[in-house]
């Protein structure tokens, strides 16, 4: 989950917002920041490429009409499952925690 759920402009009342949801959002941190390409993104999201490629430019569409236009973003909704941190695996998809016990394997 994001650490930060909204991002626009100080002091500034009645702003139009935008809505990324928590996939676009983790799109855009797979590729952008991670540097994984579309395919690997896929892989790791459980989704096909095709629909990556979909989320990534709806998603890079909001960040731009936020940034010119001075809109609000909100991170939120969306359909997905996130992993729990305290058990040794994930039950929706079953990946374990890796040995340092960051992340999923």
């Amino acid at each position: 989950m994001p650490a930060f759920k909204s991002f626009g402009p100080l002091d500034v009342r009645d702003v139009e917002e935008v809505t990324l949801t928590v996939e676009e959002y983790e799109v855009i941190r797979l590729i952008d920041l991670e540097k994984l390409d579309q395919h690997a993104c896929a892989e790791r999201m459980g989704v096909g490429r095709s629909t990556i490629q979909r989320m990534y430019e709806e998603a890079r569409e909001k960040i731009a009409d936020c940034l010119v236009n001075g809109k609000l973003l909100r991170i939120e909704g969306g359909d997905y499952v996130v992993c729990s941190p305290d058990k040794g695996y994930c039950s929706p998809c079953y990946r374990r925690r890796n040995r340092a016990g960051r992340g999923w394997e």
